[in-house]
């Protein structure tokens, strides 16, 4: 009898000691550390980020070459920002960086300056988003945001392209205007010299949802920039006219699938 109450009495003894340790674990367990977050990552020194801004630059001035991943087409972003985007009126990247996020009315919604970069390669270029993580992005990004006067965030005096009264552009009396004012950069085909003189129609061209596809938007382009030779020499009627005429020719279609940016 003496021996079974032992026996009982070590088991007992077991069974709590058993019940203590597993409390003992599980409280333990419920108060871990939570996994460390990862370091973030060290600022880039003066040198890495001049290198960076170099690289962006080289893509605007040559997206082809550069970010060939993304361009369906064989224009740059310095082919309709001209300078490599300083030119006044001709939709400078000067101070732009500070002004995103922004709402964007084609797009419906509020984007940053990565969804602007994406809506130009999808549209002007005729190609696809880059992934904003991308280096290419990562280089555009840190070239336009060193185009800063020091005014960041404050709208430029020359922003976008020149203001013009609306005016019904014919597209027979553009012709004579391309023939005699633009034919000797841009071909009577239309396609330019890339990368040094961009096409205005057909296959390497901006696709029917780019911006300069809107006569109006061209013809101020046209009317403050072009001829390139001898800027601001066409009337404001000729500028409606050469316009209408160029959108009268074949393009690329816009990719819908890209409709929110």
């Amino acid at each position: 009898m003496l021996t079974l109450r032992k026996s009982l009495f070590s088991s007992a003894r077991f069974l709590l000691g058993a019940q203590l340790l597993g409390i003992s674990l599980a409280s333990c367990s419920s108060h871990q550390k939570p996994p460390a977050t990862p370091a973030a990552a060290a600022p880039m020194s003066a040198a890495e980020t001049a290198a960076l801004v170099t690289r962006g630059k080289l893509i605007f001035d040559q997206t082809p070459k550069y970010a060939s991943t993304y361009v369906g087409n064989q224009l740059s972003c310095s082919d309709c920002h001209i300078h490599s985007g300083t030119a006044d009126y001709a939709a400078p990247m000067i101070d732009l960086a500070g002004l995103f996020p922004m709402f964007n009315k084609r797009a419906g919604h509020v984007i940053s300056l990565q969804n602007r970069i994406q809506e130009c390669f999808s549209r002007s270029e005729a190609g696809t988003p880059l992934p904003t993580d991308s280096p290419e992005m990562l280089a555009l990004v840190a070239y336009i945001d060193s185009l800063s006067l020091g005014t960041k965030g404050k709208p430029y005096k020359a922003r976008g392209l020149v203001r013009i009264p609306a005016l019904q552009g014919n597209p027979a009396a553009g012709r004579h205007v391309y023939i005699s004012k633009c034919i000797g950069c841009h071909g009577d085909e239309g396609d330019g010299e890339p990368p040094i003189l961009p096409a205005v129609w057909g296959r390497d061209s901006f696709n029917d949802g780019a911006g300069m596809n809107s006569t109006e938007k061209m013809a101020a382009f046209v009317f403050y920039n072009m001829p390139q030779s001898h800027p601001r020499t066409l009337t404001l009627q000729q500028a409606y006219d050469v316009a209408a005429f160029i959108h009268t020719k074949p393009r690329p279609r816009f990719n819908q699938a890209y409709k929110n940016y």
